[in-house]
């Protein structure tokens, strides 16, 4: 059974930074991409940033978080880590870790960030 468990939102004042994880369960996160997405209250949800499997590793990301959002892997931990600077209000949402697997698209509950003063 496939589950995507999201921790270490909370409220960050605004330059501030905060480190999202992703833990995975029922699959290997280093044989697929991942991908980090948020919905600001009253938007449509966003694609934040992704990362492909580990053979090639590489990452990328949306304009508004680029240079200061990162994401990354531990396999060994089967968790995916979004690292967050230079928070601002903007950046506050819902964010959700998400995984293609097979013919199914896997999302987590997700975990609130609130950056404000």
């Amino acid at each position: 059974q496939v589950q995507l468990v999201e921790s270490g939102g909370g409220l960050v004042q605004p330059g501030g930074s905060l480190r999202l994880s992703c833990a995975a369960s029922g699959f290997t996160i280093s044989s697929y991409p991942m991908r980090w997405y948020r919905q600001a209250p009253g938007k449509e949800r966003e694609w934040v940033a992704g990362i492909t499997i580990t053979s090639s590793g590489n990452t990328f990301y949306a304009d508004s978080v680029k240079g200061r959002f990162t994401i990354s892997r531990e396999n060994a931990k089967n968790t995916v880590y979004l690292q967050m600077n230079s928070l601002k209000p903007e950046d506050t949402a819902l964010y959700f870790c998400n995984a293609p697997v097979g013919v199914m698209n896997y999302w987590g509950k997700g975990t609130l960030v609130t950056v404000s003063s």
